[in-house]
């Protein structure tokens, strides 16, 4: 115990004496944490734009039109398809999912532009509603909107906005009274709102060719089961049962969004490679800080100090200067995150958040571990060069 009380002395004995040096290093820890933390939630932030609607869908399965890879905006399926799916023995409800864009149009002339979602109301697809009610039928002019889109505007229940839509070659303009408020719902990196399928069809951007027709077009098949437990299962025997379509789980839904697993890679590659820096950092200036005080350990351990106080007292130095870095580097990324505009993807999720600030805690005795090795074997009499 006496050997620890001695090498916590002289660690933060040494840091107060060198304080301005060492905060130099903590400073650069901290940008360093910075760096990572909003890395991090940029990370997160674009994986949820893109993922947030999907991922809270009550569902097990999703049904796509055979050889469309498992991507939505690519599958095309109709009511036939839907109703032999609901009569799969073990399917509890299935629901359809139409995808489109659109824009809100706002006061000042200024617009929100929006993802079009399609889905019958009671069936899966549909969100939550946290406020107001959901569709009445599945003809009303009625719309859902998410929390994003009730905190880009000034939108709320019971007004009645004003959506335009391209169909042929000119502005088609609809009117959709807001009934419900359902959670955050993003898809596509866009806010969402949810309409009724006939609805969805009458409102929906189209080509020329497309106008007459009137019988909404799906996309997916959302499938709630009545055994979860059984998905693996139940995904082969739709397969078997049901003609022309492929069926994935939520994570291979997911995961097959366009763009979202390069994206997600790119992300982690950059988070890694400013981990990695920061082990270089934090190793070098250790390395060196240990060069610059050889005869002073050797003075050390010439008066009887042993290598486990020399060792030791370097791991709590390298721990308490990184611990000091990341501590203000969470401040900095705090302060910073107030200023973002709700339109700049950053979410700080807290387990990830939580897994970055592990990470950087640990970059620190891996940056310094060569320094610590070096530490303790310093011969004393080649250190005072008696030898």
């Amino acid at each position: 115990m006496k050997n620890i009380f001695l090498s916590i002395y002289l660690a933060l004995k040494e840091v107060w004496r060198n304080r301005g040096r060492f905060l130099l290093v903590s400073m650069v820890i901290a940008l360093i944490t910075l760096l990572v933390l909003f890395i991090a939630a940029l990370g997160e932030g674009l994986g949820t734009n893109n993922r947030e609607y999907i991922s809270k869908v009550d569902a097990q399965l999703v049904v796509f039109l055979d050889k469309t890879d498992y991507i939505i905006g690519s599958s095309r399926l109709d009511d036939v398809t839907l109703r032999a799916v609901r009569r799969v023995d073990g399917v509890e409800d299935a629901g359809p999912l139409s995808t489109s864009s659109t824009a809100i149009v706002l006061p000042g002339d200024k617009v929100l532009k929006v993802s079009l979602l399609g889905v019958q109301a009671g069936r899966p697809g549909i969100p939550a509603v946290i406020s107001g009610r959901s569709f009445l039928t599945d003809q009303a002019k009625e719309v859902i909107i998410d929390q994003r889109v009730a905190e880009q505007t000034s939108i709320k229940l019971g007004d009645v906005i004003l959506i335009r839509s391209t169909q042929g070659t000119k502005d088609q303009f609809f009117e959709l009274r807001v009934v419900g408020i359902s959670s955050r719902q993003a898809y596509l990196f866009q806010p969402s709102i949810f309409v009724p399928a006939f609805v969805w069809e009458r409102d929906r951007p189209k080509s020329a060719a497309e106008i007459s027709n009137l019988t909404p077009a799906i996309n997916v098949i959302f499938v709630k089961l009545k055994d979860p437990t059984q998905a693996k299962v139940m995904l082969q025997k739709i397969q078997q049962t049901v003609e022309n379509v492929q069926v994935a789980d939520i994570p291979t839904t997911i995961s097959n969004i366009p763009g979202y697993s390069a994206q997600q890679g790119t992300v982690q590659t950059q988070g890694f490679f400013t981990l990695l820096i920061g082990v270089l950092v934090i190793g070098g200036f250790f390395q060196i800080q240990i060069l610059q005080k050889v005869p002073q350990i050797g003075v050390l351990k010439a008066i009887g100090a042993s290598n486990f106080v020399v060792g030791l007292a370097s791991i709590i130095q390298i721990v308490f200067v990184t611990a000091v870095g990341v501590a203000i580097g969470g401040l900095l990324t705090y302060l910073f995150s107030l200023g973002f505009p709700p339109t700049v993807p950053l979410y700080f999720n807290g387990s990830s958040s939580a897994l970055a600030i592990i990470a950087l805690l640990a970059i620190g005795p891996a940056g310094g571990l060569v320094s610590v090795f070096y530490a303790v074997r310093i011969e004393p009499l080649k250190a005072l060069r008696l030898l």
